[in-house]
């Protein structure tokens, strides 16, 4: 095999997709707990695409994520502390506790948010892209959503205003099968869900989600395409949900065998097995890494459980401009 990734590159992208699942397990043991204080949607079995691609990107480029936007958070350089208090409702989380698992955002390094509304990010991701257009910036955009919703008209939508402009933005369709528990095979009457970029006449490929150096090699090409005046770019990753939809997710819409078939495929493990097979590391030195993230994680979960909660004179805060009591009304007049 022809190592394409440098050692030292690959060692880095396995161990931030080890501290993503690293980070999924203490959330699940945390709402297990009644900890959390909403639902929790995780990422494991898709980790290879965030850090994948999230590993091309700047704090000047934006991304937006989706309920299941952990990995993303992460792969963009969240701080953890700070996310877990947002799970926990704390007043230290990224959005001081208001918006939950849901709704991290952290514009310091690009991130412009996860949501709880299903292709709600995808025309966020396309306004981003107008504004680095029109300011002459040398940066892009990447949306980051299901296959459930590249039904939404939102998508379509963002899709054609993104062609006919030809704006620096990446859609990326991370295609788990399912949308919450409907499969893709009752859901839609195509094979890719990238075959919908011919209709906006824009370039749009499948590749398999699950393969951490597939994904990174990709999308560097993808980028400079995108980055070179070539318009939108519809990029469908093919991958599979370890766990349920949400935590208590009883998956009475799923066999076993087949979420057991899938696991054979987890980016983590087969990233591992080319580490160990081509990249001459050993086991005990994946494990040492494995051991680092768990601790970092549970440090920070631990952290996170002393910070406080939001008071009662907070809860108003951050509805409105703190100026908008400064605003002069004038009646609209066309002359």
């Amino acid at each position: 095999m022809e190592k394409t990734l440098s050692k030292e590159t690959l060692l880095k992208l396995y161990r931030t997709m080890v501290r993503i699942r690293a980070f999924e397990n203490e959330a699940i043991e945390l709402a297990k707990a009644n900890i959390t204080r909403a639902a929790v949607h995780t990422y494991n079995g898709e980790e290879a695409i965030a850090v994948g691609v999230c590993a091309h990107l700047s704090d000047k480029d934006y991304i937006t994520s989706t309920h299941r936007g952990h990995g993303h958070c992460i792969a963009k350089g969240a701080d953890l502390r700070r996310m877990f208090a947002e799970l926990m409702g704390r007043e230290t989380g990224y959005c001081k506790g208001k918006g939950g698992s849901m709704h991290i955002a952290d514009l310091a390094t690009g991130n412009l948010g996860a949501n709880g509304i299903v292709g709600g990010g995808i025309p966020m991701a396309m306004g981003a892209a107008l504004g680095l257009q029109v300011a002459h910036e040398p940066h892009l955009s990447v949306a980051f959503f299901g296959d459930g919703a590249s039904n939404e008209g939102s998508f379509h939508e963002s899709l054609n205003m993104a062609s006919i402009w030809k704006l620096p933005v990446v859609f990326i369709c991370e295609n788990n099968k399912y949308g919450i528990s409907t499969s893709t095979e009752k859901s839609m009457n195509i094979k890719h869900i990238s075959d919908r970029a011919k209709g906006y006449g824009i370039k749009g490929l499948t590749i398999d989600g699950n393969d951490l150096v597939k994904v990174y090699e990709t999308f560097a090409e993808v980028k400079e395409y995108v980055l070179t005046g070539n318009g939108p770019v519809l990029l469908e990753m093919d991958t599979y949900r370890m766990s349920g939809h949400y935590f208590g997710d009883n998956e009475n819409y799923r066999e076993r065998s087949e979420v057991e078939k899938w696991r054979e495929k987890d980016p983590i493990f087969r990233c591992e097995q080319l580490l160990i097979n081509h990249y001459d590391v050993t086991e005990e030195e994946l494990r040492t890494i494995e051991k680092e993230e768990n601790q970092k994680v549970l440090a920070a979960s631990e952290q996170a459980k002393q910070d406080p909660e939001p008071s009662v004179e907070d809860m108003t805060d951050d509805l409105y401009d703190p100026t908008f009591a400064d605003i002069e009304w004038n009646v609209f007049s066309k002359g």
